[in-house]
């Protein structure tokens, strides 16, 4: 006679089949919820991660407290913010002329999401006192200090330009500013094309300005921000910009207040913070098609240079979603 099959091995099974069904109806829920979270969706949850430099507008922002909720991290200069934003560490960032085309011809993702009016005086070229050089030309054969891919980078080109000079007629040696000043100071170069608050800080008696950008260079500050944060997050990236703008504008109306604020921020004297300020100091503008045409030919002149590998599309990264802000 057949023993009766048991029905107990079936009880387990169903145990199982129903925990199984329980947690799937538990995942789905919370992916939902999750992507119904608008911080969540984004990939960028919490505080907006700022780039800065050494004076630049946005040290001001952070001076005055002006966007608590941001995140900031500090650059000693262009390249090395873009850096962050190629590693997203970093999803808004304040730079010179120069970063963002080197940038993109690194296939670096970001958009130009603001500007600043001109401000040539912010950059130069910096010469012993007692030197013999009196015009840029006298450089010829000369060694020349400057950070590879800044703002003073484009001021090169067009001194070399307005010269009749070219990059062989110089011994040109790309030093960062922590590096570039020993090295002026020390006689080791012979010129240091450096801008504030740097060039504030290397200004004394045995120092002359050989030339400064007026009539060769714009020396603009662009706000650059990754793609990821201007699609997703636009009601944070304008309000920080508008935080931005407002700061700006009460720094111009009040000078002497701002230079205090900077100062301790910047570590520098206020005497060498005021007079960089004075001269450097400028209102921020929208991005238009005429940015993004000057921006564009930039990059064709260092594509022409072979300074970068060419062509490098720049204009199409300027984005103008937020130029109400800065009007």
């Amino acid at each position: 006679m057949r023993t009766p099959r048991s029905s107990a091995p079936a009880r387990p099974r169903r145990l199982l089949t129903a925990l199984l069904t329980a947690v799937a109806l538990l995942a789905t829920g919370t992916v939902a919820a999750c992507a119904d979270d608008p911080a969540d969706a984004t990939g960028h949850a919490g505080p907006l991660r700022i780039g800065y430099q050494r004076f630049g507008g946005l040290s001001l922002v952070k001076a005055r407290g002006a966007a608590p909720d941001a995140q900031w991290s500090l650059f000693d200069s262009g390249p090395a913010l873009t850096e962050a934003l190629k590693a997203g560490s970093i999803d808004i960032g304040q730079v010179g002329e120069a970063p963002p085309v080197f940038a993109a011809a690194g296939k670096i993702p970001f958009s130009v999401i603001g500007t600043s009016q001109p401000i040539p005086q912010g950059e130069a070229v910096l010469v012993k006192a007692g030197s013999p050089y009196r015009t840029f030309a006298d450089l010829k054969g000369r060694t020349v200090a400057l950070n590879k891919g800044s703002n003073v980078h484009w001021l090169l080109v067009k001194l070399l330009e307005a010269n009749r000079m070219t990059l062989k007629d110089l011994n040109v040696k790309y030093l960062k500013p922590a590096e570039g000043r020993p090295a002026f100071d020390n006689g080791q170069v012979d010129a240091w094309i450096i801008w504030d608050p740097y060039f504030a800080l290397a200004e004394r008696p045995d120092v002359r300005v050989l030339a400064d950008a007026t009539g060769l260079a714009s020396n603009r500050e662009y706000v650059l921000a990754s793609p990821e944060v201007v699609k997703n997050r636009p009601d944070d990236v304008r309000a920080f910009l508008t935080a931005y703008r407002t700061t700006t504008d009460w720094g111009i109306a009040h000078p002497q207040e701002r230079a205090a604020v900077l100062a301790p921020e910047l570590k520098i004297p206020l005497d060498v913070t005021t007079r960089a300020l004075d001269r450097s100091a400028k209102p921020l503008a929208p991005v238009t098609p005429a940015i993004g045409a000057e921006l564009q030919a930039i990059a064709d002149s260092f594509t022409k240079l072979e300074l970068v590998p060419g062509p490098v599309d720049i204009a199409s990264r300027v984005d103008g979603r937020f130029s109400e802000v800065f009007q």
